[in-house]
């Protein structure tokens, strides 16, 4: 069972890199008719998409779950995401790449091993630590809230890295069920990590899976939690003055973090969050202060969607960063 492996430790993967990945399903498109590159050992790209159906399973049951595909949705979404490259953008004043030539390649989803569930998790981290070693801008889709941690260890020897979360739920958890590294730890997992620096949350609300011991664990760390009814009264420019310029800013995105009706499509809704319009000001603010070394969006259950909103927004969160780190020149 999951959770049992160090895959902090684990230097080798189990397979060949190009085992890592598999090809996205093939009823549909790669993410916007981007080139498909499995081979992770020879990737030449300056952005790179990459699938993480899986996580660390407290059940059976979610092992394979709604959230598991996902990446898919959002892939076959894609094509309403987009007209197509060329077409005036305004979110960011233009077309997409501002007439620059970038490389931006879909990299797959990372492989699974039903018999081994610990090997998602291992090829996750391998997958992003040799996206990061090409150079490109890792871009991943999820899956359930725990893919972060395989993620973020991938950037040992990238860091200082301040990570940027847009959450309903602390995810703070040290272990459940026996699991340490499941969708209710990857905060916790992350404050552990040498080269994460400083943590932001933003979004809070409600009644999550948090009890006093993991928010006064949070508070010790020094997270910076943001709740929900703070960023409404504030807005989403006094957060980002707070968060400090400079720095290398890792963004995970869980879709019940934004306003339902923006992202109805989650297992744990919540009323308020982060609405499009916020998501976007904290794209560009991050952009424009400093550099994102990746981004990561999760917790989409396409079964419940509406019309693909939820898929289509996380497509335009996407392209809103692509758009704003091309203008800000990561890849000359």
């Amino acid at each position: 069972m999951g959770g049992q492996a160090d895959i902090g430790k684990i230097s080798n993967p189990s397979h060949d890199a190009s085992d890592w990945t598999v090809p996205p399903q093939r009823d549909h498109q790669t993410f916007m008719n981007f080139d498909l590159v499995q081979d992770l050992d020879r990737l030449n790209a300056d952005i790179a998409i990459l699938g993480l159906p899986h996580g660390d399973p407290y059940r059976m049951s979610e092992v394979s779950n709604d959230q598991s595909t996902a990446p898919t949705a959002i892939r076959k979404a894609s094509s309403r995401i987009s007209g197509g490259l060329e077409r005036w953008d305004f979110d960011l004043g233009g077309t997409l790449l501002d007439g620059k030539s970038i490389r931006m390649v879909d990299c797959g989803d990372v492989a699974a091993d039903v018999r081994n569930l610990d090997i998602h998790l291992i090829h996750a981290e391998h997958a992003v630590r040799s996206i990061l070693k090409a150079g490109a801008l890792p871009i991943m889709l999820g899956g359930d809230h725990g893919i972060p941690i395989p993620a973020l260890r991938a950037y040992e020897g990238h860091g200082p890295i301040t990570v940027i979360q847009v959450d309903a739920h602390l995810d703070w958890i040290d272990s459940k069920m026996g699991v340490s590294a499941g969708y209710s730890s990857p905060m916790r997992r992350a404050s552990q990590m040498d080269h994460v620096d400083q943590i932001f949350q933003i979004g809070l609300r409600c009644q999550g899976s948090a009890r006093r011991e993991e928010f006064e664990a949070a508070k010790a760390y020094g997270a910076h939690l943001v709740s929900d009814m703070e960023l409404q009264q504030r807005g989403m420019d006094a957060v980002l003055s707070e968060i400090p310029d400079g720095a290398n800013y890792y963004l995970t995105l869980d879709a019940d973090g934004f306003d339902p009706s923006v992202m109805p499509a989650v297992a744990g809704p919540a009323p308020g969050g982060v609405t499009y319009l916020q998501a976007v000001q904290l794209i560009h603010g991050l952009v424009d202060k400093g550099r994102v070394v990746g981004m990561d969006i999760c917790e989409i259950t396409p079964q419940r969607d509406i019309n693909d909103i939820t898929s289509i927004t996380a497509g335009r969160l996407i392209l809103n960063l692509i758009g704003k780190a091309v203008r800000a020149d990561y890849f000359d």
